[in-house]
């Protein structure tokens, strides 16, 4: 026994390896538009943290186009961007999120709460599927956490049409209603794992960016 694991411990892979990965480096470009959007919603550039959570989904999706049809990867290659994704999300699609919502509501501490519950439920869904994984590989149980920055990126076209005061609070209530969703019973596609999505993703990633970067002008 002790020999065997002294074998494994000697073929075992060093950690900076694993970003000579093409998939990992794609969940790496995702982590810094998420990075990009937090430091844009804070100092209040909305429209460039817009840009960069959209193309956090984009190589998200990409990440696991790629991973699929790479055919030389390991198990421990699957299983180790199976993880790294897992973090990367609750950064990108709970951290991310809430800060918007609280930058924009002026970190009144109002605010508070709403922020609390999107992270609580992003972690709570991807502790749900580390545990259980999916029952359904065409579906997921509530509403998977990378529409909600898809579904924020859109609602966010409402800011420049809505006052203050009103487009705060859709954005609090379309915060709120995500977070329920995402930890719902209901079923919902998996849009990530078609190819014909994450094309049709790209498509909208340049559209918003398009839209975003002309307001930013």
């Amino acid at each position: 026994m002790a020999t065997n694991y002294k074998e494994a411990r000697e073929f075992q892979p060093a950690i900076i390896s694993y970003v000579n990965d093409l998939p990992n480096i794609c969940s790496l470009l995702g982590l810094a538009c998420t990075i990009l959007a937090i430091y844009f919603s804070i100092i209040g550039v909305y429209y460039a943290a817009m840009i960069g959570m959209v193309w956090a989904v984009a190589f998200d999706w990409a990440d696991g186009l790629v991973a699929r049809r790479m055919k030389e990867r390991t198990g421990s290659d699957r299983i180790f961007g199976g993880q790294l994704d897992l973090v990367i999300d609750i950064v990108s699609y709970g951290v991310a999120p809430a800060i918007l919502v609280l930058s924009y509501g002026e970190f009144a501490p109002i605010f508070l709460p709403i922020t609390f519950i999107m992270l609580a439920a992003s972690a709570i869904r991807l502790s749900y599927f580390s545990t259980f994984g999916l029952s359904d590989e065409s579906k997921y149980t509530g509403l998977a956490l990378d529409n909600n920055n898809i579904a924020l990126v859109s609602i966010f076209l409402l800011e420049g049409i809505l006052s203050y005061g009103i487009f705060t609070s859709v954005l609090y209530v379309s915060a709120l209603g995500l977070a329920v969703l995402n930890v719902s019973q209901i079923k919902t596609p998996k849009f990530s794992g078609n190819s014909r999505n994450v094309y049709l993703l790209a498509l909208y990633t340049l559209a918003i960016t398009g839209i975003y970067g002309w307001k930013l002008l």
